[in-house]
């Protein structure tokens, strides 16, 4: 049997990777997915020392406040470093570029999403939706002020008495305001078992992703060149026009 020349090439491009079960799309790489679990099990550290610290009842029943404390300080400052570990990956700088980017199709996305509509083409995202979008941003924001208010709190030598308080005032009501944020995630996740388990195992039905993310296109993720937009960002902007 004979082949054409480049056949071979072009069969291996569309035949899914043996770890790959047929009917599913890979959604996410081994580095993305350890970013997000190490962010995650540093964050929920951050919280659940922050509630022991700042909760009377919680502050009883677990004690040693010295040991939570350190917990707390350094569960805080070592938050960035998964993200910045990964940016050692190209697939999980794509991934930046994309959650960076706010096209047209967003905006149609949140206009839906606030008015409750959820029909065919209602809702039209990319490989990340608005809500994502605006989601990973104000998180980022949020880690960003913390570990800055927390390390003025932690060295008291660093800012005069005024800016200290400020900075705990701050400090607390954005721990609030995260913890709220972090339960509304965590429901959205537990709502939808095809996204957990993408995050989780990397692959997700190709039909839920045709139904969630219609303008992303799996089978041409990260085929363009280094720099500048992939063939994935390229499609989506074609589809979308912006």
């Amino acid at each position: 049997m004979t082949s054409t020349p480049g056949s071979a090439a072009r069969t291996a491009a569309t035949t899914p990777p043996p770890s790959e079960a047929p009917g599913r799309v890979r959604r996410f790489g081994r580095a993305e997915r350890l970013v997000h679990r190490a962010t995650a099990v540093l964050m929920l550290l951050c919280v659940a020392t922050a509630a022991c610290l700042y909760v009377p009842a919680l502050a009883g029943l677990v004690g040693r406040r010295h040991l939570v404390v350190t917990l707390h300080q350094w569960s805080g400052l070592l938050l960035p470093v998964p993200f910045l570990l990964g940016l050692a990956s190209r697939p999980f700088r794509k991934d930046l570029r994309r959650l960076n980017r706010f096209g047209q199709h967003d905006r149609r996305w949140l206009r839906a999403a606030l008015r409750r509509r959820h029909g065919p083409g209602e809702r039209p995202a990319g490989k990340f939706n608005a809500g994502q979008k605006l989601y990973a941003a104000w998180i980022a924001g949020a880690v960003l002020v913390m570990l800055g208010t927390g390390l003025l709190m932690w060295f008291t030598g660093l800012a005069p008495l005024v800016w200290r308080n400020g900075a705990t005032f701050v400090h607390d009501w954005l721990a609030l305001a995260i913890g709220v944020v972090l339960i509304g995630h965590i429901r959205k996740a537990f709502a939808d078992p095809e996204a957990r388990r993408g995050m989780r195992h990397g692959t997700v039905e190709r039909s839920w992703a045709r139904r969630e993310h219609p303008l992303w296109d799996p089978d041409r993720d990260g085929q363009g060149a280094t720099g500048g937009r992939t063939g994935a960002d390229k499609c989506e902007k074609g589809r979308t026009g912006t």
